[in-house]
Protein backbone atom coordinates (compact mmCIF):
# COMPACT_ATOMS: atom_id res chain seq x y z
CA UNK A 1 0.00 0.00 0.00
CA UNK A 2 1.02 3.51 -0.64
CA UNK A 3 1.57 6.15 2.14
CA UNK A 4 -1.93 7.62 1.73
CA UNK A 5 -3.85 4.60 2.03
CA UNK A 6 -1.64 3.62 5.01
CA UNK A 7 -2.94 7.07 6.50
CA UNK A 8 -6.53 6.68 5.55
CA UNK A 9 -6.62 2.86 7.11
CA UNK A 10 -4.94 4.17 10.35
CA UNK A 11 -7.70 6.98 10.69
CA UNK A 12 -10.31 5.11 9.97
CA UNK A 13 -9.48 2.62 12.71
CA UNK A 14 -9.09 5.50 15.33
CA UNK A 15 -12.32 6.96 14.41
CA UNK A 16 -14.01 3.42 14.46
CA UNK A 17 -12.55 2.96 18.02
CA UNK A 18 -13.76 6.41 18.58
CA UNK A 19 -17.39 5.79 17.87
CA UNK A 20 -17.40 2.82 19.76
CA UNK A 21 -16.06 4.42 22.79
CA UNK A 22 -18.74 6.91 22.18
CA UNK A 23 -21.44 4.47 21.86
CA UNK A 24 -20.23 3.04 25.07
CA UNK A 25 -20.45 6.61 26.88
CA UNK A 26 -23.63 7.40 25.19
CA UNK A 27 -25.13 4.08 26.75
CA UNK A 28 -24.03 4.56 30.47
CA UNK A 29 -25.28 7.93 30.45
CA UNK A 30 -28.98 7.12 29.17
CA UNK A 31 -29.33 3.83 31.43
CA UNK A 32 -31.00 6.15 34.00
CA UNK A 33 -33.35 7.26 31.43
CA UNK A 34 -34.01 3.57 30.39
CA UNK A 35 -37.23 2.70 33.03
CA UNK A 36 -38.90 6.10 32.63
CA UNK A 37 -39.16 6.48 29.11
CA UNK A 38 -40.16 2.43 29.13
CA UNK A 39 -42.84 3.61 31.16
CA UNK A 40 -43.84 7.13 29.05
CA UNK A 41 -43.82 4.56 26.13
CA UNK A 42 -46.31 2.33 27.56
CA UNK A 43 -48.35 5.50 28.49
CA UNK A 44 -48.22 6.37 24.57
CA UNK A 45 -49.12 2.97 23.59
CA UNK A 46 -52.31 2.79 25.94
CA UNK A 47 -53.09 6.20 24.85
CA UNK A 48 -53.06 5.27 20.83
CA UNK A 49 -55.02 1.99 21.53
CA UNK A 50 -57.40 4.33 23.50
CA UNK A 51 -57.53 6.57 20.69
CA UNK A 52 -58.28 3.56 17.62
CA UNK A 53 -61.20 1.55 20.06
CA UNK A 54 -63.14 4.70 21.58
CA UNK A 55 -66.05 2.43 22.72
CA UNK A 56 -63.89 1.25 25.63
CA UNK A 57 -63.27 4.37 26.76
CA UNK A 58 -66.78 5.26 26.22
CA UNK A 59 -67.82 1.79 27.98
CA UNK A 60 -65.28 2.44 30.87
CA UNK A 61 -67.18 6.07 31.10
CA UNK A 62 -70.33 4.41 31.66
CA UNK A 63 -69.19 2.13 33.77
CA UNK A 64 -67.98 4.92 35.92
CA UNK A 65 -71.09 6.88 35.87
CA UNK A 66 -73.58 3.89 36.98
CA UNK A 67 -71.35 3.10 39.92
CA UNK A 68 -70.66 6.39 41.33
CA UNK A 69 -73.47 9.02 40.07
CA UNK A 70 -72.35 11.60 43.25
CA UNK A 71 -69.23 12.17 41.50
CA UNK A 72 -70.15 12.56 38.02
CA UNK A 73 -68.95 15.78 37.56
CA UNK A 74 -65.54 15.63 38.67
CA UNK A 75 -65.37 12.55 36.81
CA UNK A 76 -66.33 14.15 33.80
CA UNK A 77 -64.11 16.58 34.62
CA UNK A 78 -61.08 14.65 35.04
CA UNK A 79 -61.60 12.09 31.64
CA UNK A 80 -62.46 15.51 29.92
CA UNK A 81 -58.99 16.37 30.76
CA UNK A 82 -56.95 13.37 30.35
CA UNK A 83 -58.77 12.91 26.78
CA UNK A 84 -57.41 16.63 25.89
CA UNK A 85 -54.01 15.58 27.48
CA UNK A 86 -53.76 12.73 25.18
CA UNK A 87 -54.98 14.39 22.31
CA UNK A 88 -52.43 16.94 22.45
CA UNK A 89 -49.23 14.04 22.75
CA UNK A 90 -50.59 12.08 20.30
CA UNK A 91 -51.01 14.71 17.83
CA UNK A 92 -46.76 15.26 17.94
Amino acid sequence: MNKKSTRLAERRERVVAQAAAQRIALAQNLEPWRAPLALADQGVAALRYLRHHPALLVGATFMIVALRPKRLGRGLGLAWSAWQLGHRLLRR
